[in-house]
Parts: C-alpha cells; structure tokens; sequence
C-alpha cells in the first residue's frame, strides 16, 4: 500500500545519548506521539515528513533513512504512514501549537501510547546507539581538549 501519511522519528545527541522528539497529539492532552501527517498530492513521502516535523514541532531535521511502514485504521479509513529516521539540525517556527518533549529512549518508549510506534523507535535506536556507540568518548575528549586549551590561554595570556 503506498504511504498516505509520513511521520518523523528524530534524534540529537547529547552528553547523557540520544534524545527522541516526540509532539502532543493533536487534539489529545498528553498524547504523545511522532510528528506526522498526510501525504499531500505530488508529495513525495520524505518531503512530507520533513515537512511535518516543522509544522508540528518546529524543527529541522536532516533525513537519514527511512524506517519500517506502520499500518493501522484510524476511523475506519486505512492509513499506511512512512517512517523516517532524522537527525536534529535546529529549530524553526512551528505553525501548531504542540509542546513537545526531547526523552531518552526508555523515556520515550512510555510515552509513546501504540506498540507498533514503540517497535519504529526501537528500530531508530538500534540504528543510532550503533551510529553514537563512541560518540559519548568523543564529547568526553572534546571537554577535555576545551578545558586545556582554556588554561593554556589563561597560562599564556597572564
């Protein structure tokens, strides 16, 4: 079945891992789910959710990959919604009004209120700790290297 809908399940790193952003479900107070939406005509499923996630989050993403496609009826009408994995790139103004949440994975796999919107996060995380897996030694160096270079422009400078 081709995508009606495409959602984004995006990710930044920080010093503690991975955060995944999810959005308050439209309508729904603290429903919370993946940015997504319809397919428009012409559209291509990537764009849509690109698209979306500004929308409905206020960000920027960079595509990385698409993930599995999720199946479901919503209100007797089949939808099929195309998952993509994104990388945060910045923030941008929303044209919704949602809140939205940055959750550690185990976090976010509470929230998340639908068993097959679990299993694409899950996909995405394997995906990014495999990607990050020496990314916290990585931040640990750069802290390191920051704080040298500061006391030896505080040695040198004085």
């Amino acid at each position: 079945m081709r995508a009606t809908h495409a959602g984004g399940v995006v990710f930044k790193l920080t010093n503690e891992g991975p955060r995944y952003l999810l959005v308050e479900a439209s309508g729904t107070r603290d429903r919370w789910v993946f940015p997504k939406g319809r397919v428009e005509d012409g559209e291509a499923g990537a764009a849509a959710a690109l698209r979306e996630v500004g929308e409905e989050a206020g960000v920027r993403a960079r595509l990385v990959r698409r993930l599995g496609p999720v199946e479901h009826k919503k209100e007797g009408e089949r939808i099929a919604i195309a998952y993509f994995l994104m990388a945060y790139e910045g923030r941008i103004t929303p044209l919704e009004k949602r809140r939205i949440r940055w959750l550690a994975f185990a976090e976010a796999t509470r929230a998340l209120d639908r068993g097959k919107s679990r299993r694409i996060l899950r996909s995405a995380h394997r995906l990014v700790a495999a990607a990050a897996k020496d990314e916290p030694t990585l931040h640990r160096i750069r802290r390191v290297l920051a704080r040298l270079g500061k006391w030896l422009r505080q040695w040198f400078v004085t």
